[in-house]
């Protein structure tokens, strides 16, 4: 089969190689892959900047795929042949990433596809919506009636965190440039512009001083320390970008709880692998009742060129979810 191989993360570059056809092993289906979803993680695992989840080389990078169910590795029950499916399934350590032509995955971390998305659409979604769902349900269990803020609102995880929290009946704001308020609020999102707002003008603004009872964090940096400001006390703050140093004072005084995600671990350590499935499952059941929908970049990319994509992804500038197409 045709793959994308890196052998050297100093020169990170893809080697497109024809490699062994995988075979599905217990527990596994072999998927023929449509699509490949793009994420920052990607980038920064080909480039050597990532040691906390990279493979050894030579590798296949990519972790979200959308595609086809081709053959049933021994005990699967859950999928048939032919099962269009999709999930977050490889890329790291010694999982096979979704640069390739087929992968054989661990049945637990897929689910069927949205009937009523196409396979680039499909791709677009897991890693986003499950960095989005394990923050706003499994940690801080998002309800109706609650104000919730997502810090980077228009991004990949802020766009699927914005309707996650809508779907469970939350109010929601989102922090956005004004180029992006269209987009968050197109989600049912509250846009506020982060350049002409500070987090005590938006705090006073859209809570009378309250704060918000949960604040998901996308961005990093300063933005968390605003998010401890812009909680309520007893209040919840959420990251999927907590790489920094941070001075937890203004949050510990008034009692907040502060959660780390990282969605790649239950890969890494084999832990919790079947609620990623499970999760899928709720992404697919919400975006068929029309509650979710991915946000793609208008850009269409294929193997022959997935460092192009790779260097989109990396200049910030696209608005929505990269997708390589491998058909």
């Amino acid at each position: 089969m045709r793959a994308l191989v890196v052998n050297d993360y100093n020169k990170g570059k893809f080697i497109e190689t024809q490699v062994p056809r995988p075979v599905a092993g217990p527990g596994q289906v072999l998927v023929r892959i449509l699509a490949s979803g793009v994420n920052p993680i990607d980038y920064k695992i080909r480039t050597g900047v990532a040691p906390y989840a990279e493979p050894e080389l030579p590798a296949i990078l990519g972790a979200d795929l959308a595609g086809v169910v081709e053959a049933l590795g021994e005990g699967v029950t859950s999928f048939k042949v032919g099962d269009e499916v999709y999930g977050m399934t490889g890329g790291i350590r010694g999982l096979p990433g979704t640069l390739a032509e087929y992968a054989a995955v661990h049945a637990d971390l897929l689910a069927p596809k949205p009937k009523n998305l196409s396979m680039r659409e499909a791709a677009a979604v897991p890693l986003v919506f499950l960095t989005a769902w394990e923050g706003l349900v499994d940690r801080a269990g998002v309800r109706a009636g609650q104000r919730v803020l997502i810090q980077g609102g228009a991004g990949g995880v802020g766009h699927m965190a914005v309707q996650i929290a809508r779907a469970r009946g939350a109010q929601v704001f989102a922090t956005a440039s004004a180029e992006k308020r269209g987009i968050v609020e197109s989600f049912g999102a509250t846009a506020i512009d982060y350049r002409k707002s500070t987090v005590e003008d938006y705090v006073v603004e859209h809570t009378n001083f309250t704060g918000f009872d949960v604040v998901y964090d996308t961005v990093g940096g300063q933005i968390l320390d605003d998010s401890l400001i812009a909680a309520r006390t007893y209040g919840h703050v959420l990251s999927c970008y907590a790489f920094s140093a941070h001075n937890l004072a203004r949050g510990a005084l008034r009692c907040v709880t502060l959660s780390g995600i990282y969605v790649l671990l239950p890969l890494l350590s084999g832990e919790r692998r079947a609620h990623h499935g499970e999760i899928m499952r709720a992404a697919t059941r919400l975006i068929e009742e029309g509650k979710v929908r991915p946000l793609l970049d208008s850009h269409h990319y294929t193997l022959a060129d997935a460092h192009a994509a790779h260097d989109a992804q990396e200049s910030g500038r696209i608005i929505g979810k990269l997708v390589i197409d491998i058909a």
